[in-house]
């Protein structure tokens, strides 16, 4: 029979964050791929799984899951870990998911912890709609894209940043985004976790003055309704009323309509269009 690959969520900083299912998959599974064993070692020793592990990592993920994938067709149950966290989530285990699904594997994922998650329910921002970026590209073109279309996004935004690329992230959100709302979450679930909460720029002038450290996870608020409003007010009146006016008179709308919807648009009177366009 064919075997199943399990993603098995692990503590992100705190070794009591496991749940009592992942460490009974992890001692019952044939094999465990682990994202770095030296890491995982720790792990599975603190609650004594003697599982065998072999390395899966960004660097031999294609060639590993072919692999892995075949170990599972001829009957090997696998148990996926990364460094932290959950598999899959900003980690080369959307690869081996994908290649196992493709091949009809049967995939099933035990829930656990995730650092975009902690950060977002504890940083006071809205969780409804939320946009995780995770790391941002290397590539300093592709990195610029993301964070220049992060300037129209009304969701909450997740990112995760390395402290050497903290400052310089922070001011490049500043000139993208604007002056929102941030948290700036780092060491979570351990013993000195600390939760930063500021404006962008307040930030950038905190962590100029205080080195950062340990990996941090940005949660950003996203763009305002009012501050969308804002920008479409500021667009319309840069036109002239009559300008305005056409642009609704021209779609076949009555003119006392128009004169209405112009006066929304610029946060107006109706009794102020109506004089602007009988001024003469």
């Amino acid at each position: 029979m064919q075997g199943k690959l399990y993603l098995c969520a692990t503590p992100i900083g705190n070794l009591e964050d496991m749940t009592f299912r992942a460490v009974r998959t992890l001692k019952e599974a044939d094999l465990i791929a682990a994202e770095d064993t030296r890491n995982s070692i720790k792990l599975l020793n603190h609650y004594d799984i003697k599982t065998p592990m072999t390395s899966y990592h960004e660097h031999n993920k294609i060639e590993k899951a072919r692999y892995l994938v075949d170990c599972i067709k001829e009957g090997t149950n696998v148990a996926l870990i990364t460094d932290a966290g959950t598999p899959g989530i900003s980690d080369p285990g959307e690869e081996l998911v994908r290649m196992c699904i493709d091949e009809g594997i049967e995939v099933t994922s035990l829930p656990g912890a995730v650092a975009c998650i902690n950060a977002l329910t504890i940083s006071g921002l809205p969780t409804r709609r939320f946009a995780f970026e995770a790391f941002l590209p290397t590539d300093k073109k592709k990195r610029q894209e993301i964070i220049d279309s992060l300037g129209e996004e009304t969701r909450t935004i997740i990112i995760y940043e390395a402290p050497h690329h903290l400052v310089r992230t922070l001011e490049q959100l500043l000139e993208a985004v604007g002056d929102r709302e941030i948290s700036l979450c780092r060491e979570l679930t351990k013993r000195y976790e600390t939760v930063y909460r500021d404006t962008i720029s307040g930030a950038i002038e905190y962590y100029r003055n205080n080195d950062p450290k340990g990996e941090f996870v940005l949660v950003i608020a996203g763009k305002s309704r009012d501050e969308i409003a804002r920008e479409k007010q500021a667009k319309w009146e840069e036109m002239s009323i009559e300008d305005h006016m056409e642009v609704y008179l021209s779609k076949g709308m009555p003119k006392k309509d128009a004169m209405k919807q112009v006066a929304s648009d610029r946060g107006v009177s109706k009794r102020d269009i109506y004089s602007a366009l009988n001024k003469d």
